[in-house]
């Protein structure tokens, strides 16, 4: 691996704004062989569903760098924090699950990006709450915390579309969207 840094970059446009969009739950290793062309994912070979989570408000996803000269190590702390509105057994089940897995988890953004958080190692659901609230104004819901710690940061998914952000990257796979429960 070169340690030569090949581009330098200009001031942006103001042109992009923050928030995630929604998140992609996928089982851990159903994905397949994953093809990375420069840090993007342009290809995925297995067959899976991903299940998608509508979101709106509270939830970021952070990536930490951690490098240590000591050491020779750097690795990439991936953070996903989600507020889920209003309780329900079906989500709670789905939670459970995601409790007790290490999914993988595509992080759609409102600027049409695209990132998969847990690529090599999956993602560790690390706390959350579930909140009846107790003003009328107050969350009735779920918060959750995710974390993954992988060698490099989440790749961005190449060419995603808004009706399927894996669309480009893995033939016979599909999304499934949520339910209003």
């Amino acid at each position: 691996m070169s340690c030569t840094l090949t581009l330098g970059r200009k001031e942006p446009c103001k042109d992009s704004i923050g928030g995630l969009k929604a998140v992609y739950f996928t089982d851990f290793g159903d994905y397949g062989t994953v093809i990375e062309t420069d840090d993007e994912i342009t290809e995925m070979t297995g067959t899976f569903t991903a299940f998608k989570y509508e979101l709106k408000g509270n939830s970021s996803f952070e990536q930490a760098i951690t490098s240590s000269r000591e050491n020779g190590t750097t690795f990439f702390d991936q953070t996903l924090t989600l507020t889920l509105k209003k309780l329900s057994k079906e989500t709670n089940k789905e939670l459970k699950l995601l409790a007790y897995g290490r999914p993988h988890v595509a992080v759609e953004d409102y600027n049409g990006n695209v990132f998969v958080m847990g690529l090599q190692h999956g993602a560790e659901v690390t706390g959350g709450t579930v909140s009846t609230g107790a003003a009328m104004a107050d969350l009735s819901g779920y918060t959750l915390t995710l974390n993954a710690q992988e060698v490099k940061p989440a790749n961005f998914v190449n060419a995603p579309t808004a009706a399927n952000p894996f669309s480009t990257v893995a033939s016979g796979s599909s999304v499934q969207e949520g339910t209003n429960s």
